[in-house]
């Protein structure tokens, strides 16, 4: 008699999978879930679980389209443990586990558990990570959306940049600012943004030449086998430096052990580079280009010395210390009278006044410190390796996962496809690397031959 076992090939990836792990370990993460002595019986959760990594696995958009492919595809019926002549579980009872069932912990819990299962083999490198974010299209129409005035979200370190902000402005006989002045409230700060009516918690997203567009952003942290670690998902308005101090939490409580944080340009700010120091680790960063006018006089050009607190302009006129300001930056500024016969002013400042000012923020030591790191063999080391680590996992994810955009609406729905997503691609990685390591083993021990799938 014919049987699906004897249709799938040996070398097939989902018999590769399904030697990787135990996927009755997922009866431990939803037993609480279910009822054991009521209703009627439901489609056993390894099926429902196998069927989305089915659809993430191979790239596959939506579970409708897994469905139908489930039911001719011989492998996969394999896999789920059906036969040719059975059934297979009707795609709207999968959603509907997913959106009412399977709670934000019962994904967590099984991203961790791959995980688990990936250090367990001993391929698990913590010790140097990769941070990054890639942008998801949303399901949602460009032309439906309302402008709306929101609150601007509080900075994590804001009440310690305060302090830190008082402290300076004493040591230069400044008064410190007050907060909590009760006879003139302050009003929150607001900002206008451009809001989806289709999806309202997604985010506009338009940089350079990428078409405008509403997005999710997926803040990814993976380490130098590109296992993906940690990842945090929020609207593609978000920038990557604000959403680093989420992810960092997460991936420091999970893996204490991290020792170098690799990042792009865009998270080299004086608070997370601070904060990465402060905590013994160390940022590899590249060099980050100063937003300055094209024309006027390169900003380095402009010293600064900590011995006599003053900076020296080109000219070696000096620019004496004003004031700090609420965002930390010690202002630094020239006489007017000096200024004003300068051959150099139009490439100096644009002032009305005639007067020069330069920032110099009261973190700027972390941020020589990235400097320094740059320049030594591990930054140089560790960030050529970010186009063969996150940036490879990217590229992965949307040319054969399909995650280029997703099909779903609101932020807790895409967390969990996001997360379903990387846990089926460190599956995936797993039980291939698992498989060629057991090949090499069975060459190098012929003996091993016959019992080779039990050892699996």
């Amino acid at each position: 008699m014919l049987c699906t076992d004897m249709l799938v090939p040996e070398n097939h990836l989902l018999r590769k999978i399904d030697r990787a792990v135990d996927f009755t370990r997922i009866y431990d993460f939803v037993s609480e879930l279910y009822c054991e002595d009521n209703g009627r019986p439901s489609v056993d959760p390894v099926v429902i679980f196998k069927m989305v990594m089915i659809q993430h696995l191979f790239g596959l958009r939506s579970l409708r389209q897994t469905q139908g492919e489930v039911e001719v595809n011989v492998a996969y019926r394999w896999f789920l443990g059906y036969t040719m002549s059975q059934q297979i579980p009707h795609f709207s009872t999968i959603s509907y586990a997913f959106r009412h069932r399977f709670t934000e912990e019962t994904i967590e819990q099984i991203f961790r558990w791959i995980l688990e299962e990936v250090a367990k083999a001993g391929y698990l490198k913590p010790e140097v990570v990769f941070v990054d974010g890639t942008h998801i299209k949303a399901n949602a129409n460009l032309k439906k959306h309302i402008k709306k005035e929101i609150s601007k979200a509080a900075k994590i370190y804001e009440k310690q940049l305060m302090e830190e902000i008082n402290a300076d402005r004493e040591a230069h006989g400044k008064k410190p600012f007050k907060d909590d002045d009760d006879d003139r409230p302050k009003p929150p700060e607001t900002k206008e943004i451009t809001k989806s009516t289709t999806d309202p918690e997604s985010g506009l997203f338009h940089k350079g030449e990428h078409k405008k567009c509403f997005a999710y952003e997926a803040h990814t942290v993976c380490d130098k086998h590109n296992f993906v670690l940690e990842v945090e998902v929020t609207p593609g308005n978000v920038h990557d430096s604000v959403a680093f101090d989420a992810v960092y939490d997460k991936l420091i409580e999970h893996y204490p052990e991290v020792d170098v944080i690799t990042a792009d340009a865009a998270y080299k700010t004086p608070w997370i580079c601070k904060r990465i120091i402060d905590d013994g680790r160390i940022p590899s960063m590249p060099y980050k280009r100063p937003m300055t006018k094209q024309g006027n006089l390169p900003w380095y050009e402009y010293v600064y010395d900590e011995y006599y607190d003053c900076v020296l302009c080109p000219n070696y006129q000096v620019l004496s210390y004003s004031t700090t300001n609420r965002e930390g930056y010690r202002e630094y500024k020239s006489k007017a009278d000096i200024c004003r016969n300068c051959p150099d002013l139009e490439r100096c400042t644009a002032s009305a006044n005639c007067v020069k000012t330069v920032a110099v923020h009261i973190w700027k030591d972390y941020i020589e410190q990235a400097e320094d790191i740059r320049h030594s063999d591990l930054g140089k080391e560790t960030y050529e390796m970010r186009s063969q680590t996150i940036e490879r996992v990217f590229a992965d994810a949307k040319e054969k996962h399909a995650m280029r955009y997703t099909y779903y609406r609101g932020l807790k729905p895409v967390t969990n496809w996001v997360k379903l997503k990387f846990a089926s691609m460190n599956l995936k990685k797993l039980a291939l690397w698992l498989s060629f390591f057991l090949r090499f083993f069975v060459h190098l021990h012929p003996s091993m031959q016959r019992t080779r799938l039990s050892f699996a």
